[in-house]
């Protein structure tokens, strides 16, 4: 099966980067040491602080091959050749909820950027999902767990 390809900005891929960086430069060794000194410390077979440390290894490799395997296919998307015609990913929409009149702003990212609170919204949320394709005016039914919103599309820029 080929691996999945994951959309990023500039910004979440050199997120990514830096973050693996940190991985292998600071925690690996600082995890390697953790082993060594638990190692020192006698019978392996009792030995609860080496147990610890093994298991933070394995979780810690798990993350930087997953990473390494996110960089490597990973497309990152140009702004300048992002529409604003339509919803895609990487608008900034602001919408006007029917339901509470209140509005609202979300810029459309990937699953792997995605921050409600500085108002960046996956586009596989529900949200996300429905407001693809659609154009300024459009009003856009979401059915999400505490139940249907009412959208309308204000806005659509970059």
């Amino acid at each position: 099966m080929a691996p999945k390809v994951t959309y990023l900005t500039d910004e979440g891929f050199k997120n990514l980067k830096e973050e693996l960086e940190q991985l292998r430069s600071v925690e690996r060794p600082a995890i390697s040491r953790a082993i060594a000194e638990a190692r020192d410390k006698g019978d392996l077979s009792e030995n609860a602080e080496y147990d610890a440390a093994k298991e933070a290894q394995g979780m810690l490799e798990m993350r930087i091959a997953e990473l390494e395997s996110l960089i490597a296919h990973a497309r990152i998307i140009d702004k300048s050749k992002i529409s604003t015609d339509s919803v895609q990913i990487l608008n900034k929409v602001t919408l006007l909820n029917h339901n509470t009149k209140k509005q609202v702003v979300y810029t459309l990212v990937s699953e792997k950027e995605a921050n409600l609170k500085e108002g960046k919204l996956a586009v596989g949320t529900p949200i996300g999902k429905a407001l693809l394709g659609k154009k300024k005016g459009d009003i856009v039914e979401v059915t999400v767990p505490a139940g249907v919103i009412h959208f309308e599309i204000l806005d659509i820029s970059i």
